[in-house]
């Protein structure tokens, strides 16, 4: 395939997609799947299959960065104690990965034939923009019991993770069922998205490196400049995502996310009741 320079601007509109939307909880494989259906790239399907996931890994990278420090046990400048806190926060993140990587193993081709539809992104999108505002509701008079990392039990970071495969259906949003998950059973906001970002790193390195198995490493010089394109914007755009974050929840709650959920919801159920459902033959 010949690669044009319309390929390479709708690459990079998906990939500022995916940096603002995987970290905010509205979904970005959600906001992904509604975006390809306007932004047609010139490949195959089977290549924006795995592209829509290994697109992740420049988000994700964003975290690495901005957070190698503190995931990085065997830094010179931390004490005896801070390493073992370290090695403590990977062993709860791993538990919290075993729910979603179990049922993801089980029932992830199910999800992928029968999901990943326009209908049931715009639903599950009311629905938890729904919950975001009954949680915070709910949490309005409780004091957070979690208000440092370190304060994270296994049991509570094993729920996270039990909330982690409700974003198996697309629309959900990783980050917005691991962050409901967290609001519920006592950690602050701050704990919770952080909790979150850190979850996604062995989730979508893993996620990703399935998606290029079963792709095959087969590439075209064309498919290898967008997947890295697509992945250094997501990069970018990840790092202003999750600094934006991190300082609007010091002074804000998760109802303005809830309310973009439901008015996105009910947006694309208006337009698929008058133009149809665009995912219905894919």
């Amino acid at each position: 395939m010949d690669l044009s320079i319309a390929d390479l601007l709708k690459t990079i509109i998906l990939g500022i997609v995916e940096g603002l939307t995987e970290w905010l909880p509205v979904s970005s494989t959600g906001h992904m799947i509604l975006v390809d259906e306007f932004i047609k790239l010139d490949v195959s399907k089977a290549f924006m299959d795995m592209f829509l996931v290994v697109i992740q890994l420049g988000a994700i990278m964003a975290v690495v960065v901005l957070s190698f420090e503190k995931l990085n046990p065997f830094s010179s400048w931390k004490t005896r104690q801070e390493k073992r806190d370290t090695v403590q926060l990977w062993m709860k993140v791993i538990v919290a990965c075993i729910p979603a990587a179990v049922i993801g193993l089980l029932f992830n081709k199910y999800m992928e034939e029968h999901f990943m539809t326009a209908p049931v992104v715009a639903t599950t999108l009311i629905f938890y923009g729904i919950m975001f505002i009954i949680v915070e509701n709910y949490n309005k008079h409780r004091r957070p019991a979690i208000t440092d990392l370190r304060r994270l039990d296994y049991k509570t970071a094993l729920i996270i993770g039990i909330f982690q495969v409700l974003s198996l259906v697309p629309g959900t949003s990783r980050s917005g069922a691991t962050i409901l998950g967290g609001l519920l059973f006592g950690a602050s906001r701050t704990v919770a998205a952080e909790f979150t970002f850190f979850l996604a790193i062995p989730v979508m390195f893993g996620a990703s490196a399935l998606k290029m198995v079963k792709f095959g490493f087969h590439y075209t010089g064309a498919e290898i400049i967008i997947l890295l394109v697509g992945m250094v914007t997501a990069f970018i755009v990840s790092v202003l995502s999750i600094k934006f974050l991190m300082r609007y929840i010091k002074t804000n709650d998760f109802k303005a996310f809830g309310w973009y959920r439901i008015v996105l919801g009910i947006i694309v159920l208006i337009y698929l009741f008058m133009v149809g459902d665009p995912t219905a033959n894919d």
